[in-house]
């Protein structure tokens, strides 16, 4: 794609009642495309490495089309980046300039920055149908460090996968429980720009019932999430108010139990999960209502290119990154162009089923434990809502695996009896799994915290 995010929106067909929401305000497209967030001063980022770090997602789509095509660098800022990263972000990606809707404090080691102030209120001015620069877009993903790893893509990358003549219709709503300056938030903001059509973001402040409830009353039709948002969203009777055409799922291992789930509260939507990593792109997406994913997808028969070494899944294709930034930042691409996920991978009966993270994996006394393949167990049991399996420090074996579960409640809200249905966890778990991946404890939790990513968050108990 040699155009700028602008005039893709522009050429996607008729924009007419098209719009993007979030919360109760909405901007059409087409005043998205005529007027300006930066107050008429977007050219003045012209060549510039520019951070963008507004509250909201609705200003952030702003700022995107507008300063697509303008600026050198994008740097999108997550809004749960803790301030401490900041100033190795902005020495990392060379910025010099600065697009925020509130003031920063402090930035550490200066440079030299251009502030550009933002509004989420679209003024008269902007006329950008040029391209000066074909624009490096950057994501922030966590790092092991601790640090923020910063993954370069081009808005072609980004779109590898997206057909602009796919099937869009006019009653077509897309909707997210994703943030759009995450990959799996950003692809659907591009997969409504370049198709034209609507899309209804999330609200900073917004519970999960709200956040549904407006999804349901602004006509959603394809909506997307990860597994545990997906988890988190069955909790609430606001769940039913959908009617959706297609759900999508992504950003982390699906299992068998929330697609049945999600098969019953929706029994006429198109379901599909889609495997997609920051820095390999979009690699497939399977509809068959089952987890995993066929063994044919590696016979490269189509435009991404899949292997399988040292057990964990490799990715070549159009939508991978162009690597990390910074001096001393890991190779992301091995000599032949792959993209090694890190996500591992069995098979039976001719279909692959991930396991794990090989930088996930529990050591019990030697022995490995992928804590996905223990949650895909706990998860078939009739009264578990939410899962999550972590390690535990034990002095006689390294580490012990436990979970925590947050249980499914009857009509009235009250839990069933909760001893017994530890016990039967534990029971299934003894019948499933070797005795090394049983847990030690079954912890009943009222909830389980999700990371800014939508995925679960796992820490060492």
């Amino acid at each position: 794609m040699t155009t700028s995010l602008a005039n893709a929106i522009r050429e996607s067909g008729d924009l007419t009642g098209r719009f993007v929401q979030e919360g109760d305000e909405r901007i059409e497209w087409t005043d998205l495309l005529a007027g300006s967030a930066l107050y008429g001063r977007g050219e003045e980022l012209q060549g510039r490495s520019v951070l963008l770090t507004v509250k909201g997602q609705l200003t952030t789509v702003c700022a995107l089309i507008e300063l697509d095509g303008i600026a050198r660098r994008i740097v999108l800022c997550p809004p749960d980046l803790s301030l401490e990263h900041l100033p190795h972000v902005i020495e990392t990606a060379e910025v010099d300039g600065i697009v925020s809707d509130r003031a920063i404090a402090s930035l550490g080691k200066p440079r030299p920055l251009y502030f550009s102030p933002c509004s989420r209120s679209i003024k008269p001015g902007y006329q950008n149908g040029r391209l000066h620069h074909e624009t490096e877009w950057v994501l922030l993903t966590s790092g092991t460090t601790g640090q923020p790893k910063l993954v370069a893509h081009t808005l072609s990358s980004l779109t590898a996968a997206i057909d602009p003549r796919g099937a869009a219709h006019d009653r077509m709503v897309w909707s997210t429980h994703y943030d759009i300056r995450r990959y799996g938030g950003l692809q659907i903001l591009l997969r409504a720009a370049l198709t034209g059509t609507s899309l209804v973001l999330s609200g900073s402040e917004e519970s999960t019932a709200d956040f549904l409830a407006r999804a349901a009353s602004c006509g959603v039709t394809h909506i997307s999430g990860t597994p545990s948002q997906w988890r988190r969203a069955l909790m609430s009777p606001a769940v039913r108010l959908l009617n959706p055409e297609y759900v999508r799922l992504s950003g982390e291992a699906v299992d068998q139990a929330i697609l049945d789930r999600l098969r019953a509260a929706y029994p006429h939507a198109r379901l599909a999960h889609a495997f997609a990593s920051t820095e390999a792109g979009v690699a497939f997406a399977v509809d068959d209502g089952l987890a995993g994913f066929p063994a044919r997808l590696l016979e490269g028969c189509g435009p991404v290119d899949l292997k399988i070494e040292d057990g964990s899944l490799r990715i070549r294709s159009r939508g991978n990154a162009r690597g990390y930034l910074g001096a001393h930042a890991p190779q992301l691409k091995d000599a032949s162009g792959f993209v090694d996920t890190g996500d591992l991978l069995d098979l039976s009966e001719g279909r692959f089923y991930f396991s794990g993270r090989r930088d996930g994996m529990i050591n019990v006394g030697g022995l490995k434990v992928h804590p996905e393949e223990v949650e895909a167990v706990i998860s078939r049991h009739p009264e578990v809502q939410q899962c999550l399996v972590k390690a535990k420090k034990s002095r006689i074996t390294g580490s012990l695996v436990v979970a925590e579960v947050v249980l499914r409640t009857d009509a009235c809200g009250a839990a069933r009896n909760v001893p017994a249905i530890q016990d039967d966890i534990l029971q299934l778990c003894r019948e499933s799994l070797p005795a090394h991946k049983v847990p030690a404890s079954v912890d009943v939790v009222p909830m389980l915290l999700l990371a800014g990513s939508g995925k679960m968050m796992r820490r060492h108990a």
